[in-house]
């Protein structure tokens, strides 16, 4: 799954479109859609729709024993 689809999949289980996905963290629907194009959506933002929308965004490496690597 790509970052594109899995913001258009947390658009829809959250019942927003992507334009209002796009007002929430202050980006045009036309800049946006670029980014997902391109997949040059970075971790920042993904930490802002996070936030917009009250769900945990988790950015993790787990090693093979179990163990948890994340910048928070």
């Amino acid at each position: 799954m790509t970052t594109s689809d899995m913001i258009r999949e947390l658009c829809e289980k959250m019942n927003i479109s992507l334009a209002e996905l796009c007002r929430r963290i202050g980006q045009t629907p036309q800049n946006f859609n670029k980014k997902l194009k391109r997949g040059t959506v970075s971790f920042d933002e993904m930490m802002a729709i996070a936030e917009a929308l009250g769900v945990k965004y988790e950015q993790t490496f787990v090693l093979p024993n179990g163990e948890k690597i994340s910048l928070y």
